[in-house]
């Protein structure tokens, strides 16, 4: 009888959630002592807002993570649903969180329609360029293509795994610190939040896709969880940053949108259309964008 989900022993169940318990417990008293170092060392709330939304978009990259333990590789047509869903999520954010606000911000400054347009349109271009050298010059491994690069074959296929990940999480955290630099916290709520509702299925396909070619499923499941881990690093330095020069904010912004977008068309649409199933890549995609997209008018 096949049945949809592999459970685990019950042994196994216990090892897996007792340590979710102790890393919980121990990332807790982390994430204090960052947030209140933050908050000392710069001077500023929205450091420590933004700390804390990089912290649930990595936490709900942990939790997507988790289910890899129990269930069977999913079919190919939901892993690319999820696919579009993510990309969904992060064109509407980089639209309505990051790019209108990058112009807002502008004009706010004193910057003519044309001026401030131009301004979030070279950072976007900016954004993506340094995502494109980044991919060209850091060895990794896309989840279908396989090694980017032959000079990288040297290196464990994990941390070309690794380095995968965190390429794409990058944009996502200094998304969320820029989101929260201009002292809107509900606009950065919503943003965080949106970023964090890909994160889920984002973090089950990244450690699916280490268990299906070959890892271990507790090594897929903790590479899974530490991958979100770059994201809180990157609201941090993001917030950081630009909250300091609100000058550096439509910048900030528009680089940050930059750097999704790349992400989104050069990674996410073509994995989820490699198989064949993009009516359900697009479905999932529209239901993302709507989605950010209401997330972000209601919270704002």
């Amino acid at each position: 009888m096949n049945l949809p989900f592999l459970i685990a022993s019950g042994r196994s169940k216990a090892l897996v959630w007792s340590f979710i318990a102790i890393s919980v417990i121990l990332l807790a008293a982390i994430v204090q002592q960052l947030a209140s170092a933050g908050l000392s060392v710069w001077g500023l709330p929205q450091v420590h807002h933004a700390l804390w939304g990089g912290l649930v978009a990595a936490g709900a990259t942990a939790a997507g993570a988790l289910p890899v333990m129990f269930c069977k590789k999913l079919p190919d047509r939901v892993l690319d649903s999820l696919f579009g869903f993510g990309a969904g999520v992060m064109l509407a954010a980089s639209a309505f969180s990051l790019i209108i606000p990058g112009i807002e911000a502008a004009r706010a400054a004193g910057a003519s329609s044309w001026s401030a347009a131009g301004i979030v349109g070279t950072s976007i271009i900016l954004g993506a360029a340094l995502l494109l050298a980044m991919e060209h010059w850091l060895p990794h491994e896309h989840f279908i293509k396989g090694i980017e690069r032959e000079s990288s074959i040297a290196l464990k296929r994990t941390w070309l795994f690794v380095f995968a990940i965190a390429l794409h999480n990058v944009p996502e955290g200094l998304a969320i610190g820029v989101g929260f630099a201009g002292g809107d916290t509900m606009r950065g709520s919503a943003l965080a939040t949106g970023i964090a509702i890909q994160d889920i299925p984002e973090g089950f396909v990244v450690a699916m896709a280490l268990a299906v070619v070959g890892y271990p499923r507790m090594t897929a499941m903790l590479i899974g969880m530490a991958s979100g881990l770059v994201e809180p690093v990157a609201s941090l330095l993001g917030a950081a940053i630009i909250g300091h020069s609100l000058t550096l904010l439509p910048w900030g912004l528009g680089f940050a949108a930059g750097a999704m977008i790349f992400v989104v068309s050069h990674e996410i649409i073509p994995e989820s259309h490699r198989k064949g199933h993009e009516a359900f890549a697009t479905s999932g995609l529209i239901i993302g964008f709507v989605l950010m997209m209401m997330l972000d008018t209601a919270l704002s």
